[in-house]
């Protein structure tokens, strides 16, 4: 892969960006900080011990402020490789802008198999109110899938690589099934599924199999579904229209060919860079092989490996690590 970009929605990085710096070594701790010059008595340090069972915080947060100091940006970061996103991010997401002055460009390294599309656009608002005027962009290491997808079109560009990847926002939902216990289904399929079998036996009042597998799809679960389908287009639209495509016929287009169940075949499909561009989404394209890639990799890898197995998400920046 050359360091030219593979398509011609991608746009060339900052040059800024493009700002070489030498192989990242594990970094040390952060100094230490003293008390006020007003409190009485000798300057407070971190034990060695706190500080040893911190250490890998600190060197994560050290590398964030050596990629903050080549893009010009604050980054901050949530990684989660099962978690999905819930209620509880939107106070973490506060937090880690507690710090952040007003009208700061933001990055957001975001890694996340996805979860509540209304959290999803919460968290959104509150990165893109913080930063005002300025750009707000989205990293993705790895995944940002479903959820977390929506989150990267509310940005005004979203940064990839060749291991980066979105993903369908059809939303998932969990039914019963008819052994007592329950399942996801793609709640565009389930819409799909009914209207194809209404078509046919509206063609054939006759039809056996159709009557059969409409007999076995509920109208409520229906209602709620297509509301959830249609919920989840309305704010990838929206989100669409806040910076990265001021259109709303195409920023409504490319909504509507993110939901597609017959373009993407599972949920977890990848779409990767080159896609994300056909789309029509403003993309970065970094070369993996660039000083500031291998530099947002380290960290990610750093980050994801730092989590307990389960549900953990972390939420990081340079003065806050928090994992919940």
């Amino acid at each position: 892969m050359t360091d030219k970009p593979s398509t011609s929605r991608v746009d060339e990085p900052p040059a800024n960006e493009r700002l070489k710096f030498g192989p990242i070594a594990p970094s040390p701790a952060t100094p230490s900080p003293t008390a006020p010059a007003t409190s009485v008595g000798p300057a407070l340090r971190r034990t060695p011990l706190f500080e040893a069972i911190n250490s890998a915080r600190y060197s994560r947060q050290t590398l964030i402020r050596d990629i903050e100091s080549q893009t010009g940006n604050t980054l901050l970061c949530i990684v989660a490789e099962h978690g999905q996103i819930s209620r509880s991010y939107a106070t973490a997401v506060v937090d880690l802008l507690h710090n952040v002055d007003g009208g700061t460009n933001i990055d957001l390294l975001l890694n996340s198999p996805g979860g509540d599309i209304d959290t999803a656009e919460k968290l959104t608002t509150l990165i893109r109110k913080k930063a005002g005027k300025g750009t707000v962009r989205v990293i993705v290491p790895d995944y940002a899938k479903s959820a977390a997808t929506l989150i990267a079109l509310g940005a005004d560009q979203i940064v990839m690589s060749d291991t980066s990847e979105l993903g369908p926002i059809d939303p998932q939902v969990t039914l019963p099934d008819t052994n007592g216990g329950s399942s996801i289904h793609s709640a565009r399929s389930y819409i799909d599924a009914y209207e194809q079998h209404a078509e046919a036996l509206r063609a054939n009042p006759e039809d056996p199999v159709a009557r059969l597998m409409l007999d076995k799809l509920d109208p409520a679960v229906l209602e709620k579904l297509t509301r959830a389908s249609k919920r989840s287009t309305v704010i990838a639209s929206e989100l669409l229209r806040t910076a990265m495509v001021r259109d709303g016929d195409t920023a409504d287009d490319i909504a509507s060919r993110l939901s597609d169940t017959a373009q993407w075949h599972s949920h977890g499909q990848m779409i990767g860079h080159e896609r994300c561009s056909g789309l029509g989404l403003t993309v970065t394209y970094l070369d993996p092989r660039s000083d500031l890639w291998e530099a947002l990799w380290r960290l990610y890898c750093l980050q994801a490996y730092s989590l307990p197995t389960g549900g953990t998400t972390l939420f990081e920046s340079k003065v806050a690590s928090l994992p919940l």
